[in-house]
Parts: C-alpha cells; structure tokens; sequence
C-alpha cells in the first residue's frame, strides 16, 4: 500500500475513504473513485451527524422521527396545525407509519388529534402547549449539535459547502 502523502498544517488527516480509495487504486488504478471520495464522506458524515442529533433529541424522551413529526407542525405555524395527510407528504411517511408516531406522541401529551371542521371525515393534528414547548428546545439542541460539527470550517467554506450540495442535490434527484 502507498503511503499518504503529508498533510498541510490547515488540512485534515487522511480518512478510512481515502484508504479504501488507496486501495482501488492498487487494484484497480484505471478507475476514477472521484465520486466514491464525494460520497463515501457524505454517507459516513450523514450517519454520524445522524447519530448525533438522534442523541441530542433522546435527552427530550424523543426520536429523530418524532422530532420530525414536531418539528413539522411547528414549521407550518401558528395554530401548529396539519391533518395526517399533510403530514405523511412532507416527510415522506405511509399513513400507518404516521398514525404510530402520532398515537406515541399524543400519549406523550405533545400533540392531539381533532376532527377537522372543514372535513366531516377528516382529523387535524395540533401541538399541544407541552409539545410546542418541547420542539422549541429539542430544536434549538439539534442545532447546536450541527453547529459545532460545522465549526470546522469557515462561514465562507460552509456557505460554499452549502452551495455545492444543493447543486449536487438537484442534479441527483
């Protein structure tokens, strides 16, 4: 196996990509692992950030997927307000997994389910005073933990990390 070359003192230590990359290179040295190198870091960086904010939210009894589900009714804004069907869209959620997040989070006191006045057949979701109250800290601790991840680069580097992931984004999906 090669050896990595030196680091400059502003540079990062090589990661476990860049040694599997090393090694496709001794293997396979015709292949271009440009995209495995992009990818690589950002799936392991996903599932760490991931972890990381899992554990920030389980100190407010809540999983990233409740999380979610708070996180959506407070977005949409005063009277924190959604029917399941609205929520099942934004995140993505067949109807059954959203009827167990919210049966769990309205026996946690964090929302409740009503009839909706404009639909006989339907139901609205609201936070309750306990749960807006909750979302606002479980947010703010979220953030804080994405924040101090962040801090390892500039607010210049950030914006153009931002930047080039939605490029990235857009041209993947």
């Amino acid at each position: 196996m090669t050896q990595s070359p030196p680091t400059a003192p502003d540079q990062p230590a090589p990661d476990a990509v860049d040694a599997i990359i090393e090694q496709w290179a001794a293997v396979r040295p015709d292949l271009d692992t440009r995209a495995m190198e992009v990818f690589g870091r950002i799936y392991r960086l996903s599932r760490a950030m991931g972890d990381r904010t899992e554990k920030a939210y389980a100190r407010f009894g809540i999983s990233r997927g409740e999380f979610d589900v708070l996180a959506t009714l407070r977005r949409a804004g005063e009277p924190f307000t959604l029917s399941p069907r609205q929520l099942s869209a934004t995140l993505m959620l067949t109807t059954g997994g959203m009827t167990g997040r919210l049966d769990k989070l309205e026996r946690a006191g964090l929302l409740r389910r009503s009839p909706d006045p404009h639909d006989r057949r339907g139901l609205q979701v609201t936070l309750t005073d306990e749960g807006l109250a909750l979302i606002e800290e479980a947010v703010g601790a979220g953030v804080a933990t994405q924040t101090e991840a962040l801090s390892a680069l500039t607010d210049e580097q950030a914006r153009h990390l931002a930047d080039l992931l939605r490029r990235l984004l857009a041209a993947t999906v």
